[in-house]
């Protein structure tokens, strides 16, 4: 079978499904609490294509790498900061692996994560040296196999341009989802509307665009509500964490259901993502019950908020239309002007 294309599947398939969390199931094969699962790919590597080849199982028609730390930043915290090269191609190359065994056509998805620094102006990562950084993740990634740059789990406008600038200096697609976890916003405060007409103003503009992790299912559609009114043109990720985790006898455990991620699979098709997957807590049966869900549907009307809360639960005010972050800057902006009437 002839290697797959990810721009010519996106723009002939309704939908992709990509796989579920990469660290929940390392965790559950042998992973230890603070070591880089980066180092598995080497360490491991048959545990590394087994995760990828029972996501292909399941029905993934995209699999992320092993290399969502894989940024020299990130492995410094490992001692492990010369091996950016190494560890990303073999990351690659172990999904590749997996995906040209299977019967179908799958793509490979270069994960790109932050780099854990915080960035110019606030902090000390200057521009330059974040692209340096992400360059020389994506050049590897690209020679070990990859078919796209998946850069995920943004928070910051500045890294995000940093990340999509390094990516672009490949030939590969580009890919860059943002995490939405407070109210409704990233971290560093942007919105999924705001992130909607950020994303595409950029010189070499991701090819899709969307959310991953943050906090649950509802957020995540919340989230891919937000983008696509915000442009309706857009191609858009939903790859939503499966429920709220909560420490259950020693370890963190999601709440989401198959059956939840089921029918939060149609919701976020149907609120405009093509390609839609799980993040943290997100298993082999999750991601199956997501394809059966998605096999067996024909994308229906557009949900509204209400709709999303009351099948997969809470959303943020923000996602209501009540922006208490911007209310409350306005609200000690004038309490700081009577003080000083005062």
């Amino acid at each position: 079978m002839s290697r797959a294309n990810f721009l010519d599947m996106l723009h002939n398939r309704d939908w992709l499904l990509a796989d579920g969390a990469t660290g929940t199931n390392l965790f559950a094969a042998g992973l230890q609490s603070g070591d880089a699962p980066e180092l598995w790919n080497e360490d491991h590597p048959d545990r590394i294509r087994t995760l990828h080849r029972k996501f292909i199982e399941a029905g993934s028609d995209i699999v992320l790498t092993n290399s969502f730390g894989g940024s020299s930043y990130r492995l410094k915290l490992h001692n492990a900061q010369d091996r950016v090269g190494e560890l990303n191609r073999k990351a690659a190359e172990l999904a590749r692996l997996e995906a040209d065994a299977a019967d179908r056509p799958v793509i490979v998805a270069g994960s790109m994560g932050p780099t854990g620094e915080i960035m110019e102006p606030v902090g000390s990562l200057s521009h330059a040296d974040a692209v340096k950084a992400f360059a020389e993740q994506a050049k590897a990634l690209e020679e070990g196999g990859a078919d796209v740059l998946w850069i995920e789990t943004m928070s910051s406008e500045e890294e995000f341009k940093a990340a999509l600038e390094g990516a672009r200096t490949t030939k590969l697609p580009v890919v860059a989802t943002m995490s939405f976890d407070t109210n409704g916003r990233t971290m560093m405060g942007l919105t999924p509307a705001n992130y909607a007409k950020l994303a595409p103003a950029q010189p070499g503009a991701p090819d899709a665009i969307g959310a991953n992790c943050g906090t649950g299912a509802a957020e995540l559609v919340a989230a891919v509500l937000g983008m696509t009114e915000a442009d309706p043109d857009a191609v858009v990720v939903a790859k939503g964490n499966c429920g709220i985790p909560a420490w259950v006898d020693g370890h963190i455990h999601y709440d989401g259901t198959p059956e939840l991620m089921a029918d939060y699979a149609r919701l976020a098709l149907d609120a405009g993502a093509k390609i839609i997957g799980g993040c943290c807590g997100t298993t082999y049966e999750h991601v199956r019950a997501m394809r059966d869900s998605l096999d067996s549907y024909r994308k229906g009307d557009r949900p509204d908020v209400d709709e999303v809360e009351a099948r997969l639960g809470k959303v943020s005010a923000l996602a209501h239309g009540t922006d208490t972050a911007a209310e409350g800057a306005a609200r000690r902006g004038r309490e700081g002007r009577g003080r000083r009437r005062g």
